[in-house]
């Protein structure tokens, strides 16, 4: 064997690539060997080389063995399916030697297949592609469950290309792809990917050893399905065994509370005592929330949540009482729930023990209110004392409020004068006739059971601020008084949403001038009355039925129905602001409005009345809006405007 042969050996020792191959025949060639030695160096180069592929072939298959076995491994010790999936794609890109490996899983529900892991990707659009079934190469191997593979991806017309697919390709740059599917059985899950960037030819064996690939990918998608049922079902075990002991221990609880509440009752224990005993079995803070409750949701009796708390209705009658509210607990369980709901109804029986004893204490009450307006003659001192007893401070000021539900009945003429019976009181109510179609009997006993609800509810409010309140003609009256900063429109806004929220009807209320001291004016106290009548038959008349306001609120209307007849407070008002900007600036805004409303609001005839250019009568406008308000010109608020005016001019003129 001569040297030229056996550098062919060495070439095979070090594993020299191919092109290394010509080098000892080239050698031979320059050095002058003779065709006989150059077709034996021929001979053994072939051999070499069939030799060296050969040997390729067994290192591939070595390798690739290798990779399933490391792949199998995985499998064996699943634990993230991602990372296996992962490790799949990129062996896969590895031993075939693309530039680009990618795996699609089908999605039985929107009926098409997506992206799950891509290697070697660099095109976000084309990692988030969706294919539908029969779409590209990936779609058409998802669907026919056969290996496909194109040397050109968009020279090939066996596929049916779509914009969004191509798109995707065409952005991440490739041509040749191979697509092997993922089966399940006879059921395709999804497609395994190998894809070059330039023209190649995919061979048998590299086809089915990325179909081994999906095979053990097929099986980690399985095996990793199984997994999460057999959690699921070992964690709905799990849950069914805790709700069971949670139920368990729920009655055993309830069953505790009944008897605690049921002794209670049996010894007169009261509304915190209830709250404790809740607290303590629910394993929560429950409270006593007084008074209307927002929201209707609230008054049906059943436990609902709101936020992080529950509240359960304290109510009777059709009445809102208050609410139970558990804190720190918000997830609570049926049969507590229940439990809260039940504490509610033995809440409200107490509730109503204890203003069974009140409604005494609420009928002294009306029959003093009932004396201050029939008999205000009466020893003032005596007057003063029955107060004092009360705990009502007739030296304070006072307003007198008459509040009525309103069911959007028509109210009776002014001169209407109802039956009384001989306590004062209105025996048939001024709240109007039946509607049609309802006996007069029903009406009747509708009427008067609302005429009950709204004397209870308002002596209730009576006792907690201090004051009196009676029923009388065939509404509510009340004698509050007022604190630091209220008014009395704000007091009557007050019990309107105060009753209106308790009774769950819209109760209109209506307020008179405050009354300095009772104790000093009894007399006052019948015509400050009169004045509340008149301003809520005034608000009924107005379509405000349910709202609450005193004399001031209505306008010029107010200064009409007030006993008071405050004509400088309605001036300051209604154009108070005008005048102290004159006053301020020595301006003539005053008279502008005068001239304005004099020539029928026209701003040029303004102008020639005042000789100043129009401009300057804009400017005045103008400045008046930015003080009244840009409504001022509307037809009620104009009409309020120049009833000052005129009412503002007259003093002044008889001032001087």
């Amino acid at each position: 064997m001569s040297d030229e042969q056996l550098s062919y050996l060495e070439l095979l020792a070090r594993g020299a690539a191919a092109e290394a191959y010509d080098r000892p025949a080239l050698l031979a060639r320059a050095s002058g060997a003779g065709p006989e030695a150059l077709a034996a160096l021929e001979q053994a180069k072939q051999l070499a080389l069939r030799v060296r592929a050969e040997l390729e072939g067994r290192r591939r298959r070595e390798a690739e063995l290798s990779a399933l076995f490391e792949t199998a491994h995985d499998l064996a010790g699943l634990r993230d399916l991602d990372a296996v999936l992962r490790a799949i794609v990129q062996r896969a890109r590895s031993l075939l030697g693309t530039e680009v490996a990618y795996l699609s899983l089908n999605d039985p529900v929107a009926g098409d297949t997506y992206m799950r892991v891509t290697e070697g990707s660099v095109s976000a659009r084309f990692q988030q592609l969706r294919l539908g079934m029969g779409e590209g190469l990936g779609g058409l191997v998802a669907q026919t469950a056969r290996p496909y593979v194109t040397e050109s991806y968009f020279d090939d017309e066996r596929f049916r290309h779509t914009r969004t697919i191509d798109s995707g390709v065409r952005d991440e740059g490739l041509v040749a792809i191979l697509g092997v599917p993922l089966t399940l059985g006879s059921q395709v899950i999804g497609v395994l990917f190998a894809a070059d960037r330039r023209a190649r030819v995919f061979e048998r064996e590299q086809v089915a050893l990325l179909g081994s690939f999906a095979a053990h990918a097929a099986v980690a998608i399985d095996t990793a399905n199984l997994l999460a049922e057999t959690r699921s079902a070992l964690a709905e075990l799990e849950r069914a065994n805790g709700i069971i002991r949670a139920h368990s221990g729920v009655i055993e609880r309830a069953s505790e509370v009944h008897d605690r509440l049921t002794e209670l009752v049996l010894r007169g224990g009261g509304v915190h005592d209830v709250a404790a005993a809740l607290s303590e079995v629910l394993g929560g803070t429950v409270g006593f929330t007084e008074g209307p409750l927002p929201g209707p949701a609230y008054g049906d009796g059943r436990a609902v949540r709101h936020g992080d708390d529950w509240v359960a209705a304290v109510s009777a009658g059709g009445e809102v009482l208050g609410a139970l509210v558990l804190r720190g607990h918000p997830d609570l369980d049926p049969v507590d729930r229940r439990t809260l709901e039940r504490a509610a109804m033995v809440t409200s029986l107490l509730l109503l023990a204890r203003r069974s004893a009140g409604e005494a204490e609420q009928r002294v009450r009306g029959e003093l209110l009932d004396d201050l307006l029939d008999a205000p003659e009466r020893d003032r001192r005596l007057l003063r004392e029955r107060a004092a007893r009360l705990r009502t401070d007739f030296d304070a000021p006072h307003v007198v409020l008459a509040a009525r539900i309103d069911r959007s009945a028509p109210a009776t003429a002014e001169g209407s004068a109802p039956e009384r019976d001989t306590g004062g009181r209105s025996a048939t109510g001024r709240d109007g006739a039946p509607g049609h179609g309802t006996p007069p009997e029903d009406a009747a006993v509708r009427e008067s059971a609302d005429r009950q609800r709204l004397w209870s509810a308002a002596s209730h409010l009576a006792a907690t601020r201090h004051g009196l309140a009676s029923a009388r003609d065939g509404g509510t009256v009340l004698l509050l008084p007022l604190g630091p900063g209220d008014t009395a429109a704000g007091l009557a806004r007050h019990v309107a949403k105060h009753l209106g929220g308790t009774l769950r009807e819209p109760v209109t209320v209506g307020a008179s001038s405050p009354v300095d001291a009772p104790a000093a004016r009894p007399g006052a106290i019948s015509p400050a009355y009169a004045e509340a009548r008149r301003c809520l038959e005034a608000l009924r008349l107005l379509g405000r039925s349910g709202e609450g306001a005193a004399a001031q609120d209505l306008g010029f209307l107010g200064l009409l129905l007030a006993d008071s007849r405050d004509i400088a407070g309605f001036v300051d008002r209604t154009i108070g602001q005008v005048v102290a900007y004159d006053r301020r600036r020595g301006t003539d805004l005053l008279r502008t409005l005068d001239a304005y409303f004099a020539s029928g609001m026209s701003p040029v005839r303004t102008k020639d009345a005042l000789h100043v250019h129009v401009n300057t009568v804009a400017q005045r406008l103008d400045r008046i809006a930015r003080l009244l308000g840009p409504d001022w010109q509307s037809p009620a608020r104009a009409l309020e405007v120049q009833l000052a005016l005129r009412l503002h001019f007259m003093s002044a003129a008889v001032a001087r």
